[in-house]
């Protein structure tokens, strides 16, 4: 990448300030998606109909279940939004790794994790 244009390193500094915000925000969230799904909410249906039960214990399945796919997705937010901390480091942060020019900083703005250019997303599809 030579002599590739790159952010300034003020202006890496204020992504890096905007990913650390949205880590401790996304790590937050993931706390309270694994609290709900260790959570037992016993509603207490054993004194009611069979029928209700099963239904009740169909609902608590499918809701760990969604909520084990929530914990899956923001792991890997975060997991991304460190990355983008070491390309930060790298100063290589907000160079797209298909066409090597610079990231629209609006499109950064909105997704700090992003490693391609819409031009670049544009190709992929």
């Amino acid at each position: 990448m030579g002599d590739s244009v790159r952010y300034s390193d003020a202006e890496l500094e204020e992504f890096k300030a905007l990913i650390t915000e949205k880590i401790e925000k996304a790590q937050h969230d993931l706390e309270l998606i694994k609290s709900a799904y260790m959570n037992d909410h016993n509603n207490g249906t054993e004194d009611t109909s069979p029928t209700f039960k099963a239904f009740d214990e169909g609902s608590a399945v499918m809701s760990k279940e969604s909520n084990s796919q929530l914990a899956i997705r923001q792991e890997k937010f975060i997991r991304d939004l460190k990355n983008a901390l070491i390309r930060i480091e790298n100063k290589t942060y907000g160079i797209c790794r298909v066409t090597g020019k610079l990231i629209n900083k609006k499109r950064l703005e909105l997704v700090p994790h992003a490693t391609l250019s819409i031009e670049a997303k544009n190709m992929q599809q």
